[in-house]
């Protein structure tokens, strides 16, 4: 008796662990790339290298030049492989048998997107543009060298410098900034595949404590009839001004407007400076500091190229040592514009712009001029506008700065409706 009672229970078990097994024997799921079967066919990843094109990548691996003929006049206006990227990655998918023959291509131009072409049996090709995910995120910093190398080191996307630099470009000298210097900032990063940044959307309310000044800025559609958005404080004063700060969007100050400054070289005689030397690379592109008309795009053995822009009857702005200029004499530029790009011809020792700045026809230090400010927005648009940043003023303010940590970051998951 006791033995058929062991037996039964031996059996209870061996069944119980039978059905385990085979409840845990799940099938595989399938894996595809690209819209193969991982497990049956050979990814190959490579990288474009100088001088491959697409017909010779194709050559290289068996397929003659009539076939890839063929693919390229079926895919037309679909795929472009004209202009292969150095560095660039490309993938080539193989048959998992003894023939090994290529049956796609698929090139990868950026992290948006890739362009895939089928060869064989039936050609077809398209371009694939990855859908994108959206992220408001919150970061604030202490800086201790500059924003850029603070962003940085922190693991931020540093390309918040040039959309801060952009929207405090009348406000903040961004050549200036010292240690200590605070900011607060929320935004929206685009990314692909969840966790690859693409870019950043907008940015929708800013915060510089810069030389103990307080500039809050936020972003609001002041014509909604022509789509224009602007930035604005929290007095609802609008951040533009009628002069961009600096003619170069990144750079150093050089040499600064000085009319009492002494030169070795000319035996320490005073040699004054009226104009400031902004710093860049060879190339890095010039500015209209102010919408105007060109009155003179020219060449001199001091000056070297040169445009010079007349703003209105008082003001006027020059832009020395050029590379190449890019407008002409009765030209009408606007804020912003690119008139040229950052050389050294003329008298010269390093690549800059020397940034000369007239008022009333005289020569002076454009940083300490009162510069005429935006128009101001209606009364009626301000009291809508005071109610629009109640709530992201609150969000703004309550973004900490943490002395040991420096760097502070949040992130809520947007749709892309609350993104326009």
């Amino acid at each position: 008796m006791r033995i058929k009672v062991v037996v039964s229970v031996l059996s209870i078990l061996l069944s119980s662990c039978s059905n385990f097994d085979i409840a845990e024997k799940k099938e595989k799921p399938i894996e595809y790339k690209y819209g193969y079967n991982i497990d049956q066919y050979i990814f190959e990843e490579k990288k474009i290298k100088s001088g491959d094109t697409f017909g010779d990548i194709l050559e290289g691996v068996g397929i003659d030049y009539p076939e890839i003929y063929e693919a390229l006049q079926k895919t037309k206006g679909r795929v472009n492989f004209k202009k292969l990227q150095i560095g660039k990655p490309y993938t080539l998918i193989f048959s998992k048998d003894t023939l090994r023959s290529l049956k796609a291509f698929v090139y990868h131009p950026s992290v948006e997107g890739y362009s895939f072409i089928q060869l064989k049996d039936s050609v077809f090709g398209e371009t694939i543009v990855k859908p994108k995910s959206y992220k408001e995120m919150e970061a604030s910093g202490i800086i201790d060298n500059s924003l850029y190398l603070t962003l940085e080191e922190q693991n931020m996307n540093p390309l918040l410098t040039y959309y801060l630099s952009d929207i405090y470009a009348w406000t903040i000298d961004f050549f200036r900034l010292e240690k200590g210097d605070r900011f607060k900032v929320i935004y929206t990063e685009s990314f692909v595949d969840d966790t690859i940044s693409v870019g950043i959307s907008r940015i929708k309310a800013a915060y510089f404590l810069h030389r103990g000044n307080e500039q809050y800025a936020f972003e609001y559609e002041t014509d909604s009839i022509k789509g224009i958005v602007e930035y604005l404080d929290q007095d609802a004063k609008n951040l533009r001004r009628a002069f961009l700060q600096s003619p170069i969007k990144f750079g150093r100050i050089s040499s600064r407007y000085n009319l009492k400054r002494r030169i070795a070289y000319y035996g320490n005689r005073v040699k004054p400076h009226r104009g400031t030397d902004f710093a860049a690379r060879i190339g890095t592109p010039i500015l209209a500091t102010a919408d105007g008309f060109v009155t003179k795009s020219s060449y001199t053995r001091g000056n070297g190229n040169y445009v010079t822009i007349k703003h209105n009857n008082k003001y006027s702005t020059q832009y020395l040592h050029m590379k190449r200029r890019k407008v002409k004499s009765g030209q009408f530029v606007k804020q912003g514009q690119v008139i040229g790009w950052v050389g050294m011809t003329g008298y010269t020792s390093g690549p800059h712009v020397c940034y000369r700045f007239w008022k009333n026809g005289r020569q002076v230090d454009p940083f300490k001029q009162k510069l005429p400010e935006a128009k101001p927005i209606s009364a009626k648009l301000k009291t809508a506008y005071f109610e629009a940043i109640n709530d992201l003023k609150t969000q703004l303010d309550c973004i900490s700065f943490e002395s040991e940590i420096k760097f502070l970051t949040n992130s809520i998951v947007l749709s892309e409706s609350d993104v326009k």
